[in-house]
């Protein structure tokens, strides 16, 4: 049995209560993570607000300890990458990946400049800069898809900013985030990143409690929706990334066989479980049999395994919640007549594995279109024309990420102005997910950026500092 305790204020902390870590890939419980109570939620917060002051009045010293936490978090990377696929399911390999992108943000907002923004007076005789301040403390709210890269992808531009943490992991995948905490109470100066677990409601309790001045959420548009409201009794700020469906829109002059391979990993990356991954494919009637040909073929080949084996490509759903509504999903669109050409249902195996499953027959008002399955199912619809297309594709709450693909890839882009979505990949899908690029979603899928100078600045406050009478000597 794995144990780890909380971090709050530096130190390793239980709980008098626990609840059970399931491990995926046999549907059955492996190890437990502490419930943090509301008194020991209270102490990580005041230990975030204790610690602030000092901590936000050092730059340098900032950036420096965030290289020391890129290196640490390197280091545990090859021991934790086990704990991680365990809690999960992703296969070993994928989980020591999250990791590696943890390193890569941290470095990243590390040596990431905040500009000075001198504002001229236009009488010439005044002085006045406009700086970035952080909001306070932030309570980080993540997801069980990606636990350890969009902790950090919170964690990395909120430090930096000279904000102060306190972050909860999804009950599904608690350990490794506990884990890495134990890791940095080395690095890091008490209180600066609080590490708390527990089931419901933890997270609402986060989102209504007095200290914190920023939520920063990750995870389904309906809860998102809740953190939302919550947060604004407060008028918390907030930051938001949610759900998607995207899509996929693939034109008549493509190579079927040569875009196979990224169209199928588009969408069933991570087992599907992604935000950005594709969740619909339209493709122009005249090379819809070789797409779907070709879809099919990669899907009946992929190795589905437990992380733990070596030649495994997926693994098992996260969690029995989500694994009975991917098998709903497909059920429904089987029973209203879709056609599963690959896969259709779970593997009769122990855990929650499901085949990886490839659709025809459906239409846009099918559940498993409409709605965002987040797993191991694509639905693949027909169309004629460009304009219809984008209207079919644009006829959604939803409006993450999308992805056009042709031989022209000029013309894919023209497509893609077209589509409402916060980010469109031309032949490839999800690639703008990086460091330096802004990330966020129209309508439902989110409020706010993360990532890139667009990110660091959703930690910050603005204030001006105006003076009459010349430039001030402490901004030489």
């Amino acid at each position: 049995m794995y144990e780890f305790g909380m971090t709050i204020n530096g130190k390793s902390v239980a709980a008098d209560e626990s609840f059970e870590v399931v491990n995926p890939a046999t549907g059955t419980p492996f190890a437990a993570a502490p419930d943090c109570s509301r008194e020991q939620l209270d102490e990580a917060m005041v230990a975030a607000q204790a610690a602030l002051g000092e901590w936000r009045c050092d730059e340098e010293r900032r950036r420096q300890l965030l290289r020391d936490t890129a290196a640490a978090i390197a280091a545990a990377g090859p021991e934790l990458a086990g704990v991680l696929s365990l809690e999960q399911g992703k296969p070993v390999k994928e989980a020591g990946l999250e990791f590696v992108v943890a390193e890569q943000w941290l470095r990243y907002y590390a040596e990431l400049d905040m500009p000075r923004e001198v504002i001229s007076d236009p009488a010439g005789d005044g002085y006045a800069e406009v700086l970035r301040r952080p909001v306070g403390v932030v309570g980080a709210i993540t997801p069980w898809n990606f636990p350890v890269v969009l902790a950090f992808w919170k964690i990395a531009p909120a430090l930096r900013a000279g904000n102060t943490l306190v972050v909860k992991p999804s009950p599904f995948t608690p350990l490794t985030t506990l884990a890495f905490g134990e890791v940095l109470q080395q690095v890091l100066p008490p209180g600066v990143l609080n590490v708390v677990s527990g089931k419901d409601p933890l997270g609402a309790a986060i989102t209504t409690h007095r200290i914190p001045r920023k939520i920063s959420f990750t995870g389904s548009s309906a809860t998102g929706k809740r953190v939302m409201a919550a947060a604004a009794e407060d008028l918390k700020r907030v930051t938001l990334e949610l759900g998607g469906n995207d899509p996929a829109i693939v034109l008549d002059d493509v190579d079927a066989g040569a875009i196979a391979d990224r169209l199928f990993w588009g969408a069933f990356g991570n087992n599907g479980q992604i935000c950005a991954a594709i969740k619909r494919v339209y493709v122009q009637e005249n090379v819809f049999p070789d797409v779907v040909d070709a879809l099919a073929e990669k899907a009946k080949g992929v190795k589905v395994s437990d992380g733990n084996d070596p030649e495994a490509e997926l693994g098992p759903v996260n969690n029995l919640p989500q694994f009975s509504r991917v098998s709903n999903l497909v059920a429904d669109a089987v029973y209203h007549g879709a056609r599963a050409v690959a896969g259709g249902g779970p593997l009769d195996r122990a855990g929650y594995f499901f085949s990886p499953t490839i659709l025809t027959g459906v239409d846009d008002s099918t559940r498993i279109v409409a709605e965002e399955q987040f797993g191991p199912a694509l639905p693949v619809l027909p169309f004629r024309t460009i304009d219809e297309v984008v209207g079919r594709a644009n006829t959604s709450d939803y409006g993450l990420t999308a992805s056009v693909w042709s031989a022209d890839p000029d013309r894919a882009a023209e497509v893609g102005l077209r589509l409402d979505a916060g980010q469109v990949a031309i032949n490839n899908h999800a690639t703008g997910v990086q460091p330096h690029l802004p990330f966020g979603g129209h309508k439902w899928s989110g409020v706010g950026l993360e990532n890139g100078p667009w990110g660091l600045r959703e930690f910050t406050e603005t204030q001006v500092i105006h003076a009459i009478d010349g430039k001030l000597r402490m901004f030489d």
